[in-house]
């Protein structure tokens, strides 16, 4: 009898030992889990552009280059610049792709947000690449130059886009208003079906060189691209020094020779209350093992993402960097001034 209750009683101990064992080791696990990594890796919500443009497909490699670090995240399709200004500062997202001069503008409260308050809370991580204007037309259209477009029915982008933004300003370049012509605001996309369904002559796309839209549309049409170029374009660029000159080369879309025009840098802007580590770690992630990710989206980035040229298109431009930005800057050597 003594026996038997010996071992019961050490059958019992030994239960007890192993369910604290199985406890702490469970309470072990749930505090590297669901404490330590949770705070230290966010859930990042990427906020990209249309799907017929440059911004998703590259804006979906940021998201997997973080997922392959260790994040999790999410790809939020938008209408581009000023959608994705308006989302960071709701809070809706914690990085988002955007042109420069609309996010100087808000920033300002100038221009397409003059009366606005000041986006005063907008922060930069990272340069991108140009936006490159590109006003397409066809052949039968008729339109040579600028001036071929008084009276003509024109795309200039979603109102306040960054593309709308960049039509008004190229307008005014040359001394036009949108009263010289009849302006549809749509975007880019849409405008390019109107082309080919007869609807407009002429449409701003901003976006990078090879642009989808604009090759399809020139599988039925013979394309042309409309100058900015001279007076013009040197207004342009002196009154708005996020503006560069550049060209659309022949051999983009097959045409007979380069296109004169004007670019915008892209930009990465990123939500001010992100801890400034992760947006240091972000940015490891961005210019190391995820370089090759985000690079292998599409040509532009390829052509123009690198860490050497991380600040083209901020340095100087108004917007602050993120604290975590300049952490990161300041230790790869690179002014951030």
């Amino acid at each position: 009898m003594l026996r038997k209750s010996r071992g019961l009683a050490i059958g019992l101990s030994l239960l007890t030992t192993s369910a604290l064992l199985a406890a702490c080791s469970s309470a072990g696990r749930f505090d590297v889990d669901e404490t330590t990594s949770s705070k230290s890796k966010p859930v990042i919500t990427v906020l990209t552009g249309p799907t017929s443009g440059v911004y998703h497909p590259v804006g979906t490699a940021f998201a997997t280059a973080l997922e392959d670090a260790g994040y999790k995240t999410s790809v939020t399709a938008t209408g581009a610049t000023a959608e994705n200004i308006k989302a960071i500062l709701a809070g809706e997202g914690e990085i988002a792709i955007a042109m420069a001069d609309g996010a100087i503008q808000a920033y300002n409260a100038t221009d397409a947000f003059e009366g606005k308050e000041p986006a005063d809370d907008l922060r930069v991580m990272m340069g991108l690449w140009p936006n490159v204007c590109q006003i397409v037309t066809t052949e039968k259209s008729g339109i040579k130059s600028f001036d071929d477009v008084k009276g003509k029915r024109v795309g200039v982008g979603a109102a306040n886009s960054g593309v709308e933004v960049n039509a008004r300003m190229i307008f005014d370049a040359h001394g036009l208003t949108y009263d010289d012509a009849k302006v549809d605001y749509v975007d880019y996309g849409e405008a390019i079906d109107q082309i080919k369904n007869g609807q407009l002559d002429a449409a701003f796309v901003t976006s990078a060189v090879g642009n989808a839209t604009i090759k399809e549309l020139g599988v039925s049409e013979s394309l042309v691209f409309v100058p900015v170029e001279g007076e013009a374009l040197a207004r342009l660029t002196t009154e708005n020094p996020y503006y560069v000159e550049t060209a659309i080369p022949a051999e983009a879309y097959g045409t007979d020779a380069e296109t004169k025009t004007a670019a915008v840098m892209n930009v990465l802007l990123v939500s001010k209350d992100l801890p400034d580590d992760v947006v240091s770690e972000m940015l490891e992630v961005f210019y190391g093992d995820g370089l090759a990710t985000i690079t292998g989206s599409h040509a532009t980035a390829k052509e123009h993402i690198a860490l050497d040229t991380a600040l083209r298109g901020i340095a100087g431009a108004g917007i602050p960097l993120h604290p975590g930005a300049e952490a990161f800057y300041a230790a790869k050597g690179i002014a951030t001034e």
